[in-house]
């Protein structure tokens, strides 16, 4: 469902310099999601102890619809200054459900709101003020509300990313902080070829909803705790098919929306990746499937 967006706001106050987009023009996919090696540790254990169990064996291919609220924030009123159209916003939502269809998951686009910030736009990044205002002002919804925030990621700890996202465990403690933010030119006919199919959302909400990189913890450890995931040294970028950076084990996971390769290159998650983003949603976001 696809509302009429709200009025548009307009927030100043600051002076900046902003970095061209000649600049920016060679950015590769960057996620700004990191999560440190002991904090992960303690994560898992949480979530071994806390995991809410499939409530019978016949909700394993159950499904839920869970509602996503777009916040446009641009500096001005063109494309370049990160006004999204809708059409974008429309076409975004598409790939998300396909590239979501096997999951269980269903995105219900609820509404869109626009604010025009140029300094939120050029300076909103991982733990800054400028995300904690925006986020504690205007997220919507509850922990299983999926909230997009599009930037320019043009400066200060959010320059050169494509995106970063919360995970289900970071809720309880900081619920107003909850939600992803992803480079306003990503969306699908957006500017940043060849992230501009919209799977940096997909990758980004993957994060949100309890997937790690499929290179997380390189070749050994457990890696990103899913099963079916073969190990991977390092991020994946272009689409480097054939690709095997760990040896005795499978061919790196680079077609999985979890890597880093171009979009193009992206087709799905595995089996192991939707059991564990379904533990996940039930046990921290109070997602049920039916």
């Amino acid at each position: 469902m696809h509302l009429k967006s709200l009025a548009v706001i307009i927030i100043s106050g600051f002076s900046l310099s902003l970095v061209s987009a000649q600049d920016l023009s060679t950015r590769t996919r960057n996620c700004g999601t990191f999560i440190a090696p002991e904090e992960i540790a303690a994560a898992e254990e949480r979530f071994q102890d806390q995991r809410v169990p499939v409530a019978s064996a016949s909700n394993r291919n159950a499904s839920t619809t869970l509602d996503v609220f777009f916040h446009i924030i641009a500096a001005n009123k063109t494309i370049e200054g990160g006004w999204v159209p809708d059409e974008q916003i429309t076409a975004q939502m598409n790939v998300f459900n396909q590239d979501y269809a096997n999951t269980g998951i269903s995105w219900n686009h609820v509404n869109t709101s626009r604010i025009i910030s140029p300094e939120w736009f050029a300076k909103l990044g991982p733990n800054t003020t400028e995300e904690t205002l925006l986020k504690t002002n205007f997220r919507k919804g509850s922990a299983s509300t999926l909230n997009v925030f599009t930037v320019g990621f043009e400066g200060g700890s959010g320059q050169g990313l494509l995106g970063y996202s919360t995970f289900p465990f970071d809720y309880q403690a900081k619920p107003n902080l909850d939600g992803v933010v992803i480079l306003y030119s990503t969306l699908p006919g957006g500017s940043e070829a060849p992230y501009n199919a919209g799977r940096t959302l997909t990758h980004e909400a993957g994060h949100w909803v309890g997937l790690y990189h499929t290179f997380q913890g390189g070749c050994t450890g457990v890696g990103d705790s899913v099963d079916d995931t073969p190990a991977e040294a390092s991020p994946a970028f272009g689409c480097p098919t054939g690709r095997d950076t760990c040896a005795g084990g499978e061919l790196d996971p680079v077609h999985n929306f979890m890597d880093y390769t171009d979009d193009v290159c992206m087709t799905g998650f595995t089996p192991g990746q939707v059991q564990r983003l379904q533990a996940q949603l039930r046990t921290y976001r109070g997602v049920i499937f039916n």
